[in-house]
């Protein structure tokens, strides 16, 4: 097993101007000055983990074929990349609302028992229960997380996971308590959020209500697609994701992962028209049980990281090895804690991956983000989609370079 290096050690270069002062020096400082042979403890990760489960007409296979692998998914998590995971899981579903327009007349729908509330966990007789969340440490989390990932087929046709996140992990939801149909104690301080979205349609989310974009019965449409000039533009909600604080004012770290109507292939987004028996349908291509093209959901993927990595396609026979990348993300943190940084536009860090090749990363090249310390909590450097920490990298190394 490869030992790998965790960066709360702070490598300084030489120093080769006298007025540079090393934060090794400075009064308070507890970063060593050489480099230690053992790395240091680790405190358990924590991460809250939300499924968006499409709960449409058309997703019973894939809801089935999901609680089929989550044994694989949970003791993954488990494992956690050889760091204590500390987690739980809860579930919403991508129903908020639904527009629907048939001969010339409208009728609008919201979901209000759904819309971003996490569900209830049901009983081994499919009751609900009261509790909305489950923690990796309950002896019965495998049982409880397969029920409640099985959502049915009788939500909204119109699906809308980047809405229904983003009412879950913000107010009033976020605050309101479970006994009154919200969220609250799900979101941890010092946890980060980890978003898997399962559904075969594409995203047709706005903040607006009613909302801007119908759909129709006409398969041969992708309704949201032909209006998604209408809708709330994906950088408005990837930019609500990043800005969440947890109650101390810290920034939440949010992780996201897609399941999604994609191509097997190559995972691009390509709308297509399957001919059948039954009628016109509109396809992704190389993904003939979607029911539309995953534009937005490629580029919302896109945006946390631009390898991908966080993409599968919903048309995969089974979801064991999807499932497992996605654990995989959950284990792998992708900030760090610095002290003495005396300016962070002078950090650079040093990934090692897997194939020995070292990627520098840095605050002014943007692919880091630097969050200043308060008196309730510390300084962190958070890694961007272009410089993602990955399971298998060797080391991780963060230097500041002297100035002058």
């Amino acid at each position: 097993m490869k030992r790998r290096s965790f960066a709360h050690l702070l490598l300084l270069p030489s120093l080769l101007w006298t007025s540079c002062r090393s934060p090794v020096d400075e009064p308070g400082s507890n970063l060593p000055g050489k480099c230690e042979s053992e790395s240091p403890v680790i405190a358990p990760q924590k991460t809250d983990i939300l499924f968006v489960i499409d709960n449409s007409g058309s997703m019973e296979e894939e809801q089935n074929a999901i609680a089929t692998e989550l044994p694989a998914f949970l003791e993954a998590l488990k494992e956690g990349s050889g760091v204590s995971q500390d987690f739980r899981v809860g579930v919403i579903t991508t129903s908020v609302y639904r527009l629907a327009m048939f001969q010339g007349q409208t009728t609008f729908r919201e979901y209000a028992n759904e819309s971003g509330r996490l569900q209830r966990v049901p009983d081994a007789a499919g009751n609900p229960t009261d509790e909305r969340f489950i923690d990796g440490t309950d002896p019965y989390v495998l049982e409880k997380f397969r029920r409640l990932v099985i959502q049915g087929t009788q939500g909204s046709g119109q699906e809308t996971p980047f809405e229904a996140v983003r009412l879950a992990v913000t107010e009033p939801l976020v605050s309101t308590p479970g006994a009154d149909n919200g969220n609250a104690g799900f979101l941890r301080d010092g946890a980060r959020l980890l978003v898997a979205v399962v559904t075969d349609e594409e995203d047709c989310s706005t903040t607006q209500r009613p909302p801007p974009v119908w759909v129709s019965d006409d398969t041969s449409i992708d309704n949201c697609s032909e209006q998604a000039h209408l809708l709330t533009p994906v950088e408005e909600y990837f930019a609500t994701f990043q800005q969440l604080r947890d109650s101390t004012g810290a920034s939440r770290q949010v992780l996201w992962a897609t399941i999604g109507p994609v191509a097997l292939s190559d995972k691009r987004a390509e709308l297509i028209r399957d001919t059948t028996p039954d009628g016109v349908f509109v396809r992704n291509v190389d993904c003939p049980t979607s029911y539309g093209p995953g534009h937005r959901q490629r580029a919302m993927a896109e945006v946390f990281d631009q390898g991908l990595d966080n993409l599968d396609s919903i048309c995969r026979d089974n979801y064991r090895d999807t499932l497992l990348r996605i654990a995989e993300l959950a284990t792998v943190a992708q900030s760090i804690e610095v002290v003495n940084l005396p300016d962070p536009r002078l950090v650079q860090v040093e990934l090692t991956r897997a194939n020995d090749e070292v990627e520098r990363c840095s605050v002014a090249a943007g692919d880091l983000r630097y969050e200043a310390s308060t008196e309730a909590y510390p300084a962190r450097l958070f890694f961007q989609s272009s410089c993602l920490r990955r399971a298998d990298d060797k080391k991780v190394e963060v230097k500041v370079l002297c100035a002058g």
